[in-house]
């Protein structure tokens, strides 16, 4: 009997069974029998019919080629149909079963071998599966050779410069000086800090900084100056453009109390917690968190947004002062529409020109924020190609429902546990998806565009 037979690793081992398959079968006293064979010791157990191009697995069940392939191309898996077990590289065919099984069923073996040609769809499979193998089998080489060190590498000095960058901001020696008017009531404010305050509004604000120092202008007198005040002598500001500029920004810090912030620095420590919510949300879900900006924070944030992604048609001799004061205008229907398409198509390009009008201001930040946004856009683009070669489109809404609930829930979460969690910790996460996110989906872009087969696993 065939399965009673003893596989020893002597010399007599592979070899010799095989030559006994042989003089079994070509025997005239030992014709294959259904007594005599058991069938089901070569039947696959996906499609319980007699093995073709039997593949044997890490685990050690054996399959059908075709049967694998199939499995593997609608579950996108790498484990055992029958024990779930996780298979390591690429699975080959056992080469003494098919032919054992050639020998034994050699009728049926033909017969399911011409049926697997004729269908098309075992066919892809078949190809896409192979295809799956090579590329894994080139990656692998690939890491031994010099362009993996190489990019290996780069991601090094890349990561040390944003260490050396979190470390600049973190040593305090950027936010130092941004905490103290922010944070302070602009009722307390000295002499200096009024001028500090003025020249943040832009260059044209120089011309006034001597007449407040000279009249001492501490906060309490700020906050009693007005259109009339700002016109007479000492300040004679008679430019009606820059009058309305200082008015408009005086109208924000005594409605706040402080003085709003301008840069990302000085969002970050009045708004610790949304700076942080915003930062990881904007990368996961960038079009439902500008949607929340619409809803929650329109005023404050979403309409200086909209107004530095969508800016509004300009004049060449328009000031900068004018341009200041627009930013807090109602958005044309123009600006609307370009929003709006890019809003839908392209909402990591958003957040890329908005880095991008902070580069005097952000040198190096805002260039992290524009790599990472357009290695945002190539990944989503990579997804969503997946989704329509695979014929899976149809699938969208619900990933999008998934998606959608996801990230509620992940809102909801964060919101409770945020008082609770300690600054050093927020710190930590606010520096490493600023500055190392950027660096971690250099990675995955490369893996995408590389072995997009894989990445389906």
């Amino acid at each position: 009997m065939i399965h009673q037979m003893e596989w020893d690793s002597g010399e007599d081992g592979p070899a010799a069974v095989m030559d006994e398959l042989v003089n079994f079968t070509e025997s005239p006293q030992s014709t294959p029998t259904t007594s005599s064979i058991s069938e089901h010791e070569f039947s696959c157990h996906c499609c319980y019919d007699i093995l073709v191009n039997p593949t044997t697995l890490t685990c050690g069940h054996n399959f059908c080629r075709h049967c694998l392939a199939l499995w593997w191309e609608s579950s996108h898996k790498k484990e055992c149909p029958e024990c779930r077990e996780k298979w390591e590289g690429f699975p080959k065919i056992n080469i003494l079963l098919r032919d054992a099984t050639d020998k034994l069923f050699s009728e049926v073996v033909q017969r399911r071998r011409a049926e697997i040609q004729a269908n098309p769809k075992i066919s892809r499979s078949l190809l896409a599966f192979q295809r799956y193998g090579d590329n894994l089998g080139r990656s692998r080489t690939n890491q031994h050779k010099g362009a993996g060190f190489f990019f290996s590498g780069v991601l090094s000095a890349l990561t040390c410069v944003a260490v050396m960058i979190l470390v600049y901001h973190w040593s305090g020696g950027v936010t130092e000086q941004n905490e103290l008017l922010i944070s302070k009531p602009v009722s307390h404010w000295t002499p200096e800090e009024v001028v500090s305050w003025l020249e943040h509004l832009g260059p044209w604000a120089q011309l006034y900084k001597v007449p407040f120092l000279q009249e001492n202008v501490n906060g309490r007198l700020l906050l009693m100056l007005g259109d009339e005040e700002l016109l007479k002598s000492p300040y004679s500001i008679e430019n009606p453009a820059h009058r309305r500029a200082v008015l408009a920004e005086l109208d924000r810090v005594k409605a706040l109390g402080v003085k709003p912030p301008q840069n990302l620095w000085e969002y970050k420590v009045a708004n610790a917690g949304k700076s942080l919510f915003l930062l990881y949300a904007l990368k996961r879900s960038p079009r439902l968190t500008i949607f929340y900006l619409y809803l929650f924070d329109y005023s404050e944030t979403f309409l200086p947004f909209l107004h530095t992604c969508c800016p509004a048609i300009t004049h060449i001799d328009q000031s900068v002062e004018s341009r200041f004061l627009d930013t807090q205008v109602e958005p044309s229907w123009r600006q609307w529409a370009e929003f709006l398409v890019k809003y839908c198509l392209l909402p990591y390009q958003l957040i890329a020109e908005f880095a991008w009008d902070w580069l005097a201001v952000h040198y190096w930040t805002s260039r992290f924020i524009i790599v990472n946004a357009m290695l945002l856009s190539v990944l989503e683009g990579c997804a969503l190609w997946r989704l329509w070669t695979r014929a899976r489109i149809r699938t969208l809404p619900q990933k999008m429902w998934n998606h959608l609930w996801k990230v509620l829930s992940q809102g909801f979460a964060f919101a409770l546990l945020w008082p609770f969690v300690p600054q050093f910790v927020c710190n930590c996460l606010f520096y490493w998806a600023l500055y190392f996110s950027p660096i971690i989906n250099i990675d995955l872009v490369v893996q995408q565009l590389m072995h997009p087969e894989t990445q389906a696993l």
